[in-house]
């Protein structure tokens, strides 16, 4: 199976079209956002993709299209142009180091057609072990039909198989960590995080309205789109996504800005708590915007640490995007 490198090269080719969805990590073709994919430059790539006007569980809120449907196109991104662009083979495993995303909210909102994006993507800091690509970090300017959509940044790791399955242990055998995993705890209010629904929420109330416990449900059909052995990085995301607008609660928003570092996988086989405090570095405080910072924590040590900033209602615009 190949991916050209430029479909425009002939009218069928031009076609808009989803890619195989082997390129992006995903079972499911309908979860499949991108569309293709070139090369620019040495280390430099334009990667396009499609958001559909509504998603099942990237919902459009208040006239707006989800932000993370940015993230996940970004995370689509990852492990095409691994395999395309720097010949990482199948059954390697693409580990985010850090991520962070600034998205406009004005940009977001939702459209009489699809809205189409293009990743400018510029790649720094690539290094390999012999001739393998051990890691890179992706430097993002996403366009929505010509137009500044955000940016974003990621960087991981690439361990093939062997070593993965040397680094995880017992915990790389997904049979074990299924016989392990935790029972779910009951989700909070879905208002209360932005969400419409039980099954959509991933966190779980506690004594403390700044403490949750995280809710991997293994059954979500787009968060665990096929069996993994520890919390996916979206699953993660979307934690912070909650605990912000819980926190911004009861006002209602976009979550404009995110920026994660990863220190340690999030197991499924014990509790992970979600903690969420003022962000301190934010001098000042405006009443539309809600700053906040988001730890995890499991077995005493640190998941992840993480900022984000919500951009309330009353500054949100919902003017109706039209293509140009």
């Amino acid at each position: 199976m190949t991916v050209s490198t430029d479909r425009s090269t002939s009218p069928v080719a031009a076609l808009s079209s989803a890619l195989p969805r082997e390129y992006v990590h995903k079972s499911a073709h309908s979860e499949v956002l991108l569309t293709g994919w070139r090369t620019v430059a040495p280390d430099e790539f334009v990667v396009t993709a499609q958001w559909p006007r509504t998603h099942s569980f990237y919902t459009p809120d208040e006239g707006h299209h989800d932000p993370l449907l940015l993230a996940e196109t970004v995370r689509q991104a990852i492990p095409l142009l691994s395999h395309v662009a720097y010949d990482v083979p199948f059954g390697h495993r693409q580990i985010w180091d850090t991520f962070r995303y600034t998205t406009d909210p004005d940009a977001l909102a939702v459209g009489s057609t699809p809205a189409d994006i293009s990743l400018h993507i510029r790649c720094s800091g690539i290094s390999r072990r012999g001739r393998r690509l051990a890691a890179l970090t992706m430097h993002v300017t996403a366009t929505r039909d010509g137009a500044f959509l955000g940016t974003a940044e990621a960087g991981f790791t690439n361990q093939p198989e062997a070593v993965y399955q040397r680094l995880r242990g017992r915990n790389a055998d997904l049979a074990e960590v299924a016989a392990r995993t935790i029972p779910l705890p009951p989700p909070l209010t879905p208002r209360r995080v932005g969400r419409d629904r039980f099954h959509d929420v991933v966190l779980s109330p506690t004594s403390s309205t700044r403490r949750a416990q995280l809710r991997a449900d293994v059954n979500h059909p787009i968060l665990f789109d096929h069996p993994v052995d520890h919390a996916p990085g979206m699953l993660l995301l979307e934690a912070v996504r909650q605990a912000a607008y819980r926190s911004a609660f009861p006002r209602r928003g976009v979550l404009t800005d995110m920026e994660i570092r990863f220190s340690r996988y999030a197991e499924l086989t014990s509790a992970c708590w979600i903690e969420t405090l003022p962000n301190p570095g934010e001098t000042t405080t405006t009443p539309d915007r809600h700053p906040v910072s988001v730890v995890a924590h499991q077995n005493g040590e640190v998941v992840f640490a993480a900022t984000a900033t919500v951009a309330t209602a009353t500054t949100v615009p919902l003017r109706l995007h039209t293509a140009g």
